[in-house]
């Protein structure tokens, strides 16, 4: 790298080691500041940090080489996370959460099972999955950072040795600031993101006519929609060893285009209706001021997360393809499509800018780290030490055990980091196939099902969670059937375990049905609040949500298509996605946004 960006980057790093000093005061005061910044920080704010704290290297990697290879019609492969589960955050479930008025997921837990043998069984469910949540991501992010730093070092170790680097500097601003560490660093990653996403944008439209695009990829690559029967996309012509990976036993199974996409938009919307997972996700919306507020957060997050990101992806993958092409086909079968990202900010990126473009990657790289180590230590310390421990020790010591619990947190992720040997996408399946299945089942009964008691939720947590474990190592399935497998499991080990124990008190269900108030299975429950309180009324929303996750899905992938046809120069389509995202927008002002704030009201006064 030429001095001046390496000049960019040390102003950014020593600018993010002045924040954490500033911020480790405020950070210092008690377990709630430190952890959730105090509950004081608007929605809007929240939200920037939320969808900074979603845009991480290793992701980004990840899409780079699934747009190369599938073209417009990997935005539908984004599901396997799934993106969209936002919507429903969004739309029901971030108001849900946010009325429980806890610290943590597993603290969550006594709002749902109260106190009962098979409620702390589910507390202790949730913080073991956490951890183990927090570890892998932690993981996954190591294996990101070290081979997107070592190209640009000339001193020849090995991957590890910088992703270690990596992750010891960055855990240090982490541990002393907290959650407002991890909102700071949020606000100014989003600032460098959107500059980055812009500035190689430019690049990618004034260096390639759309010609040159179109010679370089296959016919049908541009269209975001497909037929049913096997996906129509020849790249034999030009890089043969793809059609192995698209079509082959081995490759990545997603020749039957229609089918599987049909299967991740079923196990998304599963997985979206469980709620969000104990990690960074659970924390952003459990920081918000009110329940209101954490519905517009997930908006905000939304729009962050996506629009300047596939900015970002597109222009990064299309100078790839046009460029980088030859280089990856000559590779053979070992074809590596991470390197793609750091080669094309080596080469076509100018000086100056790559400087700021490389920093706003670690930016992206120190935010989801940041938000999920302090997530990792809060179960630890509000969850472990204060539940079990010493639970009227001073604050400060609560904040001090932070440190210490962070400071392990990010020691583990790099022990786990050197082991796992794998490459991003492999790391990547086996999160969403494997690791991710484990927590639905139960967290999905939890919302919507009067009857299940702690017992089926820690049955279902721990069967899960083991086959997650084991079952990847022992059987060679496709991802989405690893995925059916495990949630399977889970599934029949919370019934049963549900069904032969007995329910929750009615005054813990009572309870949690008035200040929750989801809708469901609740009617028993239903009729024994209404006895008493005649005036009292179920959450008939359901309709309306439905309506607005379907409309919000729209409106969130209108979000994605639109850069994607910028940086391809497709303007009638990038036109038509706009529409369609002004439609929508329209749309979800009368039916969400307008009625968030008479809801409230109502919850206030029936409380």
């Amino acid at each position: 790298m030429h001095a001046v960006d390496l000049v960019i980057i040390a102003v950014y790093l020593v600018l993010m080691a002045l924040v954490g000093w500033w911020v480790a005061k405020k950070a210092s005061r008690n377990a709630e500041s430190y952890f959730l910044a105090g509950k004081s920080l608007p929605w809007w704010v929240i939200g920037v940090a939320h969808g900074s704290s979603g845009v991480d290297i290793t992701g980004t990697m990840w899409f780079v080489m699934i747009f190369f290879i599938y073209g417009v019609k990997g935005i539908w492969l984004l599901w396997v996370w799934p993106l969209f589960s936002v919507i429903f955050r969004m739309m029901y479930l971030g108001t849900w959460v946010r009325r429980s008025n806890v610290l943590t997921g597993a603290e969550w837990m006594r709002t749902r099972f109260g106190d009962s043998p098979g409620a702390k069984l589910a507390y202790i469910s949730v913080v073991v999955y956490a951890l183990v949540h927090v570890v892998g991501f932690l993981s996954y992010a190591f294996r990101g950072i070290a081979e997107f730093t070592r190209p640009f070092f000339p001193w020849q170790y090995p991957d590890e040795v910088y992703g270690t680097a990596m992750l010891l500097f960055t855990g240090i601003y982490c541990v002393v600031g907290g959650m407002y560490s991890v909102v700071m660093n949020d606000l100014i990653q989003f600032v460098l993101k959107v500059i980055a996403a812009v500035g190689i944008a430019v690049i990618a439209i004034v260096l390639i006519k759309p010609e040159q695009l179109m010679a370089a990829v296959p016919a049908g690559w541009d269209q975001l929609f497909f037929g049913p029967g096997q996906l129509k996309l020849d790249w034999s012509q030009l890089m043969p060893q793809l059609m192995d990976r698209i079509y082959g036993a081995t490759g990545d199974g997603y020749s039957l285009f229609m089918f599987f996409t049909g299967m991740l938009l079923l196990k998304g919307v599963a997985v979206s209706m469980a709620g969000p997972t104990p990690n960074y996700a659970i924390q952003h919306i459990l920081s918000t001021r009110s329940p209101r507020e954490a519905a517009l957060e997930n908006m905000v997050m939304a729009v962050v997360s996506l629009a300047p990101r596939f900015l970002l992806i597109g222009a990064i993958a299309v100078l790839g393809i046009v460029f980088f092409r030859p280089d990856l086909a000559a590779m053979g079968t070992k074809v590596n499509f991470e390197k793609i990202l750091p080669h094309v900010l080596d080469k076509y990126v100018p000086i100056g800018f790559k400087g700021i473009l490389i920093a706003a990657l670690l930016a992206s790289f120190m935010s989801t780290f940041v938000s999920t180590v302090n997530s990792g230590a809060a179960y630890v310390v509000n969850d472990i030490y204060k539940r079990y421990i010493n639970s009227s020790a001073e604050p400060k010591r609560y904040v001090q055990l932070g440190w210490i619990t962070s400071s392990a947190v990010i020691v583990l992720g790099i022990v786990f980091g050197f082991v796992m040997t794998k490459d991003v996408h492999s790391v990547t399946k086996w999160i969403v196939s494997s690791l991710i299945p484990a927590f639905v089942a139960p967290n999905v009964l939890k919302w919507h099902w009067w009857r299940f008691n702690g017992y089926g939720f820690f049955a279902g947590m721990v069967a899960g969670t083991l086959a997650a474990l084991v079952i990847p190592g022992f059987l060679h399935l496709h991802e989405v059937f690893v995925f059916l497998l495990i949630l399977t499991i889970s599934t029949l080990a919370s019934v049963v375990a549900c069904l032969l124990t007995k329910p929750e008190s009615d005054a813990v269900l009572k309870s949690f049905y008035r200040s929750v108030r989801p809708w469901g299975c609740w009617g028993p429950i239903y009729e024994k609040c209404r006895a008493e309180n005649p005036a009292f009324q179920p959450n008939r929303d359901f309709p309306r949500d439905m309506f607005n996750v379907a409309v919000g899905l729209v409106w969130q992938t209108s979000l994605v298509t639109s850069p994607i046809y910028l940086v391809i120069q497709h303007w009638r389509e990038m036109w038509i996605s706009l529409a369609v995202c002004a439609v929508t927008s329209l749309i979800l002002k009368f039916t969400w946004y307008d009625k968030l704030g008479p809801g409230e009201m109502y919850l206030a006064q029936d409380r």
